[in-house]
C-alpha cells in the first residue's frame, strides 16, 4: 500500500510540471554540490554506527565497527522496500555476525529512535523560534489570529484533561498509552545514564547536523535557487516527515520540499526540481551503499 500511494504522489508531483523541464534542471545541475550534499550524509551513516557501540557495550557487547556501518546500511535500504522494516533487519544482520541477542540489538535501535525524535522535535523547536515572526504572518493570513488562540488554548486545556486521566488510568487503552509514555520517558532519561552519554550526545547532534548540511549543501546544485536559513530549516523539517509517512519520501518528499520552499516565493518549477534531485541523490545512496552493504557483509564476515 505504501508503494501505491508513492506511485499516486509521485504522478501528482509531475503533474504540473514538464517533464522536459524537469529533465533540464537535472541536466544542468551542478553536480559538485550534490555529491557534497551525500558526503554529508555518509558521515551521518558512519556517525550513526558508531554511535551504536555506546548503546550496545553496557549489555557486554562490542561489534566490529564494519558490520554496524553494513547493518546500518541495509537498514536504509530494507526501509526503501517495506517502512519501519530495516530497524528489523539491522537487529537481525548484528544477531547473524555478531551474536547478538535479536531482542538487546533491537532494544537499542528503539532507544536510538527515541533519541533521534527528539532530536527532531528540537529542530521543530528551534525552528518555530527562529522563523516565529515569519509563521504567524503566513497564519494570520490564512486563519483568523483570534480563533487560532482560542484553539491553542482549548488544545492545552484538553492536553492537561487528558494526562490527568492518563495519570489515573489503572486498566485499559489508557494505561497502554500511560506504560508507553512512562517507557518513552525512561528510554530518554537512561541515554544521560550511561556511561558513555556525552559521546552518544554528540554523535547524535553531529548526526543531524550533518542531514540538515545535506540538504543545505544541495541547494546551489540548482543555478540561482537561493533558499534563506529559515527556509533551509522548514524544508528539511518537511522532508524528514515525508521520508517518515512514505517508504523513503517516495513521490510525497518533493511535494513537501516544494511547499516549503514555495512559503519563500521560490518558483514552484525551481522548488519542485530541487526536491526530486534531492530525493533522488539521497535514494541513489541508498541503494547503491545498501545493496553493496548486502553483498560485502558474507565477504566481510568470511572468518
Amino acid at each position: 500500500m505504501p508503494l501505491l500511494i508513492g506511485g499516486f504522489l509521485v504522478w501528482y508531483s509531475i503533474a504540473d510540471i514538464s517533464l522536459e523541464i524537469l529533465a533540464n534542471y537535472f541536466k544542468e545541475a551542478n553536480y559538485g554540490f550534490v555529491f557534497l550534499g551525500l558526503l554529508f550524509g555518509i558521515l551521518s551513516h558512519l556517525s550513526r554506527a558508531y554511535r551504536w557501540k555506546f548503546m550496545l557495550a553496557p549489555l557486554g557487547y562490542t561489534p566490529k565497527f564494519g558490520n554496524s556501518v553494513l547493518a546500518v546500511l541495509v537498514g536504509y535500504l530494507v526501509n526503501l522496500a517495506i517502512p519501519r522494516a530495516g530497524e528489523i533487519s539491522r537487529a537481525t544482520v548484528m544477531t547473524n555476525y555478531e551474536k547478538i541477542p535479536f531482542e538487546k540489538g533491537f532494544g537499542t535501535i528503539v532507544a536510538e529512535r527515541i533519541a533521534d525524535l527528539v532530536m527532531m522535535l528540537l529542530i521543530l523547536a528551534i525552528t518555530l523560534f527562529v522563523q516565529f515572526d515569519f509563521i504567524y504572518n503566513l497564519l494570520s493570513k490564512n486563519f483568523n489570529p483570534t480563533k487560532i488562540g482560542i484553539g491553542i488554548v482549548f488544545l492545552i486545556i484538553g492536553f492537561l484533561i487528558f494526562t490527568n486521566f492518563v495519570k489515573k488510568a489503572n486498566s485499559g487503552f489508557l494505561l497502554k498509552i500511560k506504560t508507553f509514555v512512562i517507557g518513552l520517558i525512561e528510554g530518554i532519561t537512561s541515554i544521560f545514564r550511561m556511561e558513555n552519554k556525552w559521546p552518544f550526545i554528540f554523535h547524535t547532534l553531529f548526526i543531524w547536523l550533518m542531514y540538515i548540511a545535506m540538504f543545505w549543501a544541495t541547494i546551489p546544485a540548482i543555478n540561482n535557487l537561493t533558499v534563506p536559513f529559515g527556509g533551509v530549516l522548514i524544508g528539511f523539517i518537511a522532508g524528514g516527515f515525508a521520508i517518515a509517512a512514505t517508504n523513503g519520501g517516495i513521490g510525497l518528499y518533493p511535494i513537501a520540499v516544494a511547499s516549503a520552499l514555495a512559503l519563500f516565493d521560490i518558483s514552484e518549477e525551481m522548488a519542485t526540481a530541487f526536491g526530486w534531485i534531492m530525493w533522488t541523490a539521497q535514494t541513489v545512496m541508498v541503494i547503491v551503499f545498501g545493496g553493496l552493504a548486502f553483498l560485502i557483509l558474507p565477504i566481510y564476515n568470511k572468518k
